[in-house]
């Protein structure tokens, strides 16, 4: 393998062990459910890609943006638990998401949510007097402690 294959080799390596051990320092998660209309999918898509660019670019470890899929839940045994339809209340043309962002800490979280805050994409006039393109009535958010981890 050429010098400069082996270099971009080697650094790219450093990059994925790097996020891998900033991934295992994580401790603090951002937790959201919230309900989109389905004719809304691609225009929240949109808004939750810029969400993924300004948090990474600010220091949160990971994002996720997950769509409902499996939502129709059955017992688990005696365990007949609630689904997130229900929980969130949707009618039949909406649907749930579940989103999150991983931090080192609770003061990560913070920091970091201070830069989003400032950043100018977040203040851009595209999205100013614009509607959310979620029922804001149902929106769910909380910081959580992460507890069991896999390390």
């Amino acid at each position: 393998m050429p010098k400069n294959k082996t270099a971009a080799a080697s650094a790219k390596a450093s990059t994925v062990a790097k996020a891998m051990a900033d991934r295992s320092a994580a401790k603090y998660v951002d937790g959201f459910v919230l309900v989109v209309p389905k004719n809304k999918t691609a225009e929240y898509r949109k808004m939750a890609q810029l969400g993924k660019k300004t948090w990474m670019k600010h220091g949160a470890l990971d994002y996720k943006e997950c769509i409902g899929d499996d939502l129709n839940v059955k017992p688990m045994g005696e365990m007949k638990p609630l689904s997130f339809l229900k929980l969130a209340k949707t009618r039949a043309n909406e649907t749930v998401w579940f989103s999150f962002i991983v931090y080192k800490s609770k003061k990560h979280r913070d920091e970091v949510n201070a830069k989003v805050m400032n950043d100018p994409a977040m203040n851009s006039p595209e999205w100013k007097d614009k509607p959310m393109p979620f029922d804001m009535k149902r929106f769910a958010y909380g910081g959580f402690e992460v507890v069991v981890d896999n390390n």
